[in-house]
């Protein structure tokens, strides 16, 4: 990744610079009104922070469509539509419920874009095969060649750490997504892979 601070020590994730951070907030959101698009996100370890971040900038309702913190298993089926016996087979952080978070900010608002996030932010909760710091992402781009993918990044540093850079790797990948051409065939592969 540019244009990213190195850390001070092997605990803490390399966060984006206010001046980064700003730019990044300022493509994405030139992207989608160049696109005449709106986002939505589905936050749960983030609480947040991505629409929190989106709507500082002034004139944000031109482009940020709602945003849903959807903390609790039940709030991610109430308000998203993620199938309980989803959550309960794969855990809440998981590919699977990334997906069906992100799919669920799209059919539940009028945006084109979508994010959403659910990690394990700590300092407790993690286990062996997801310590904390696991964090999968699901990006959603509506249209004639619809995108769907997830993402996990393994993140250290502490609980702010944590939700910091997730929140701002979202905001990194939707001014991404909401700059790419769509493929003709309207397939993307799906990335699972990658650590910070």
């Amino acid at each position: 990744m540019s244009n990213l601070t190195q850390p001070d020590d092997a605990r803490r994730p390399a966060l984006l610079q206010p001046d980064d951070l700003g730019a990044t907030l300022h493509t994405l959101a030139a992207r989608l009104r160049a696109r005449g698009w709106k986002m939505a996100c589905a936050e749960s370890c983030t609480g947040g922070l991505i629409a929190a971040l989106c709507t500082s900038l002034a004139g944000s309702s031109e482009w940020f469509e709602r945003g849903f913190v959807t903390y609790s298993n039940e709030a991610k089926t109430e308000l998203l539509g993620v199938p309980q016996a989803l959550i309960r087979q794969h855990g809440a952080v998981s590919r699977e419920v990334a997906l069906a978070m992100v799919d669920g900010a799209l059919r539940h608002s009028r945006a084109q874009l979508a994010a959403a996030v659910t990690g394990i932010a700590g300092p407790g909760g993690g286990s062996v095969t997801k310590p904390v710091g696991t964090v999968w992402f699901g990006f959603a781009r509506a249209g004639a060649a619809p995108t769907l993918e997830a993402e996990v990044l393994h993140l250290p540093g502490d609980r702010a750490q944590v939700r910091a850079a997730a929140a701002q790797h979202a905001l990194m990948r939707l001014a991404a997504l909401a700059g790419e051409p769509p493929q003709a065939d309207g397939s993307r592969p799906a990335v699972e892979g990658g650590q910070v």
